[in-house]
């Protein structure tokens, strides 16, 4: 009977163990599944490039936030503060997985930005250095730059050309000036300027935006219109293949698409649009395009477009992990022994991400974002119509140099020189936006507003 009584005490001690163990894989499960489209890890092409972008935010964003606020001086719009990190760190920099240089544009400035566009501090460290999501969507340009959303789809990381570094850096007071003297500029929304440089590799710019787009709606159609006509469309083949392609002018105009905004907001879009572009003409700048995006409040997101379309990247900028040694590094004992140490360490688990459910609160003190994050349709009593705007002009550090000069020059042979992309700035502007105002469903009273301060450019 003591035999039996035995068994029957070890079977059960084993089904414990056993539930225990099965209870402890499952919450293991749960912790590494990511809630929207596929877990991307360290083999990723990127990987070492976004982990030196996040940290490399997170640590000199919080020593700017950490100082005193004061006002702005001349020296703020041109200054550019560097940090090297390296596996042990520093009295100015923690240490970090990978060896890399870090450049902080004009702190102060973006300080500043970010302050005018109500963006908190902690809110926006936290959601720029954890998860990462990945878009497949890609960028509505040809620029053959990439960018990644912050985990929420708040920002986005974006890296520009060098040229691009320079001109903004440039314009950055012109900029500055603008946002201070206009709420509810329609420009898109910059919040950082940063350089990455890594051991024997290139040098590489990046910029820290707001997402035009919300975290908690779908966007059934998107459009990046620039005003011109000429080779501005996509394919129905190509639409067929895939709905959610960015279309152009052509497929807005073939469409008969029409922004059906009420008469107050509709006069307020216009005489911001209008301002907007005469800031870029004068800054020289051309090539630049509204982007809209379009929710049908009927539909909803029963399609789950983003969870299908986006993927978690998530490096853990806040703890040691090994690293690639360096040939620059005089403190080779210290670092072998790190290094040892840090091969015991834990992967890095990649969490769930949930979208928000909500818009951001800093969007509605924006007259354009203001309905969940957006602008709603109405018409002309102001009743609510059937879609969400989301719109923003976007690229706006194109300007009009000897290279466009020439594309303008040469594409004019044979094609009309009033029609292509390529035209100096004051025309663009112009063209722009008489175009945005004829895309109104209702324009008879705005028409008005088509003339610009003209600003002297060379052809």
């Amino acid at each position: 009977m003591d035999d039996v009584e035995e068994a029957r005490r070890r079977m059960d001690a084993l089904k414990k163990s056993s539930s225990r163990r099965m209870s402890k894989r499952r919450k293991d499960d749960d912790n590494d599944r990511v809630m929207i489209g596929t877990r991307i890890g360290e083999d990723h092409v990127n990987y070492v490039l976004m982990y030196n972008m996040l940290t490399g935010i997170r640590v000199s964003v919080s020593r700017c936030q950490a100082k005193p606020r004061r006002e702005l001086v001349d020296e703020d719009f041109t200054s550019a503060h560097k940090l090297a990190f390296d596996i042990t760190g520093n009295e100015l920099t923690p240490s970090s997985k990978y060896d890399f240089k870090f450049k902080d544009y004009a702190p102060w400035v973006f300080r500043n930005l970010r302050e005018d566009f109500h963006i908190d501090a902690s809110d926006y460290l936290v959601s720029l250095t954890s998860k990462y999501i990945l878009s497949e969507l890609g960028s509505p340009g040809k620029s053959g730059s990439f960018f990644y959303f912050s985990q929420d789809y708040r920002f986005i990381i974006k890296t520009i050309h060098h040229a691009e570094h320079k001109f903004m850096r440039k314009i950055l007071r012109d900029y500055y000036d603008h946002v201070k003297n206009n709420q509810h500029t329609l420009l898109c929304r910059f919040f950082g300027l940063h350089r990455v440089k890594l051991p024997h590799g290139r040098k590489i710019h990046f910029v820290v935006m707001g997402n035009v787009f919300p975290p908690n709606r779908d966007i059934h159609e998107t459009y990046d219109l620039k005003g011109s006509t000429l080779g501005r469309a996509i394919s129905d083949e190509e639409l067929n293949n895939n709905p959610r392609a960015t279309q152009k002018d052509l497929n807005w105009v073939n469409r008969n698409r029409k922004l059906e905004i009420g008469p107050e907001k509709r006069h307020l879009f216009v005489e911001q649009i209008k301002r907007d572009v005469e800031l870029l003409a004068k800054l020289n700048i051309m090539d630049y395009s509204l982007l809209i995006g379009i929710h049908d409040i009927e539909r909803g997101n029963k399609d789950n477009i983003r969870d299908n379309t986006l993927k978690v990247f998530h490096p853990d900028t806040t703890k040691q992990l090994a690293r690639e040694p360096s040939r620059r590094d005089k403190r080779e004992s210290k670092v072998n022994a790190l290094r040892a140490a840090v091969k015991e360490s834990d992967p890095v688990a990649l969490g769930p991400s949930a979208l928000p459910s909500d818009s951001f609160s800093e969007r509605r003190n924006c007259i354009f974002y203001a309905d969940d994050g957006g602008l709603l349709s109405t018409n002309e009593q102001n009743v609510r119509g059937e879609d969400l705007y989301y719109l923003g002009v976007i690229d706006i550090l194109t300007p009009y140099n000897y290279v466009k000069k020439v594309e303008h020059y040469w594409k004019s042979l044979s094609q009309d020189k009033h029609a292509i992309s390529s035209v100096n700035p004051n025309e663009y502007a112009q063209r722009f936006l008489s175009f945005m105002i004829h895309a109104l469903k209702v324009n008879h009273d705005v028409m008005s507003k088509l003339e610009l301060k003209s600003h002297a450019h060379s052809e």
